[in-house]
């Protein structure tokens, strides 16, 4: 699979998935409004934060391995079916905790008991979330990309179906649950696509207890676990901070702007990911490698500014096309989240840098250290300057992080980045 078409079908599931989703929060919007957009936003997150501590966060190493033994299928079996093993095992301790403490997590991440049903029927579908993470990686190692994006784009039609329908027939109740249901449909569209592969046998996920295996896969999880989980973490924290102290109302305009910023990054960091990583990865040479991070800055950095300024200056029709009047209120609250986007990419630019040359813990300290200070600057601003605050500490938190990465890049790559 060439770069080109890799980079043409990863965009037309990308496209997709930004119809569908805009979709789905206009009918959510129209239907249960703000407040019921914030409590979405936080079933997600759980959702999206829990699915990954049960999977242990292995998929990268479960995809880095398949590709590199692609053609030795004992070495497959043995990662196959001991990822398979973990997963379970992770699977199983999360469901049960979950399961216990659903009227606890209820009261706190929705602040109310009502809703604990939505956390029992995670737990119990949590296995074919994981199932599916699984199943997916193994594809991606496969070079199998065709099917995985048909999967994805098969996964944002049938969300939109799941969550359209619910939303109508069930209202808040119906939302929470189909961000749960959905993906475990999904699973069963993977399982088939995974049942017809040619390479595909039940015996590849039959194998003893491999420690050495495990250790392996795990090394892969730290990065993805650490940065998943308190970041998606101190969002949760700061939108109920936000609900209960300013309303639910308010932390649903908070999320229509996040959601805003959310899509159109996204379109960013696809290509980080598909190009400027693996492109940094390559690179050797010290002029060379200097020449490509000037090279990145020139072509991303005035896309992310002609963006943002763009979405400024159209705010308020944003607004009304994708959410409702009743969103009017989030007007304010663009100018600087937009700021902090800029500085974000800025800041990720560097942060590819060091992850491409394998300087892993340093990032995994920054970013545990700036989650806190998100949600330090949050609860300090939002005191100060109401719901503008959040984005006042989202903005502020990134000019710092952007400083610290710069100097950390600086202290393991003085080399290279002066002439």
């Amino acid at each position: 699979m060439t770069l080109i078409r890799t980079s043409i079908l990863s965009a037309i599931s990308t496209i997709i998935k930004v119809v569908t989703g805009f979709i789905t929060v206009k009918i959510v919007s129209v239907i249960i409004g703000p407040s019921g957009l914030a409590l979405v936003a936080q079933v997600q997150n759980f959702v999206r934060m829990t699915s990954l501590v049960a999977t242990g966060g292995i998929g990268t190493g479960i995809v880095k391995y398949t590709a590199e033994f692609r053609e030795n299928e004992q070495e497959k079996k043995k990662i196959w079916s001991n990822a398979l093993k973990l997963a379970l095992i992770l699977t199983f301790l999360v469901a049960i905790t979950v399961a216990i403490f659903s009227k606890y997590l209820s009261l706190k991440l929705l602040g109310s008991t009502e809703f604990y049903f939505v956390f029992i029927l995670f737990s119990i579908s949590v296995i074919f979330f994981v199932l599916n993470v699984i199943f997916l990686a193994i594809l991606n190692g496969q070079g199998e990309i065709k099917k995985l994006t048909i999967i994805n784009i098969i996964s944002s039609i049938i969300a939109l179906i799941v969550s359209v329908s619910l939303v109508i027939t069930l209202r808040i109740k119906g939302a929470l649950i189909a961000g749960i249901i959905s993906q475990s449909i999904v699973f069963f569209v993977t399982l088939l696509f995974i049942l017809k592969a040619n390479w595909f046998k039940l015996s590849m996920f039959i194998n003893g207890l491999d420690k050495k295996i495990i250790k392996n896969l795990l090394k892969f999880s730290a990065m993805t676990v650490t940065t998943t989980v308190t970041s998606t973490g101190s969002l949760i924290f700061l939108r109920n901070y936000i609900g209960n102290n300013l309303g639910w109302d308010s932390a649903g305009y908070w999320q229509g702007v996040w959601r805003i910023s959310e899509t159109y990054l996204m379109l960013i960091t696809t290509t980080l990911s598909i190009y400027y990583l693996p492109k940094l990865s390559s690179i050797k040479d010290k002029t060379e490698l200097k020449k490509e991070i000037i090279y990145g800055y020139k072509l991303i950095m005035p896309i992310v500014i002609f963006l943002a300024i763009l979405i400024y200056l159209s705010r308020d029709i944003l607004i009304r096309i994708i959410f409702t009047e009743e969103f009017m209120p989030m007007s304010e609250l663009f100018f600087f989240q937009l700021m902090g986007d800029v500085i974000k990419i800025a800041s990720w630019l560097i942060s590819f840098l060091l992850l491409s040359k394998a300087i892993i813990m340093p990032l995994i300290i920054v970013q545990i250290v700036f989650s806190f200070t998100f949600i330090i600057f949050g609860v300090i601003f939002i005191n100060i300057f109401s719901l503008k605050g959040i984005t006042i500490a989202f903005f502020t938190n990134y000019v710092l992080y952007l400083l610290t990465i710069f100097f950390i890049s600086i202290k393991f790559y003085s080399k290279v980045l002066s002439k």
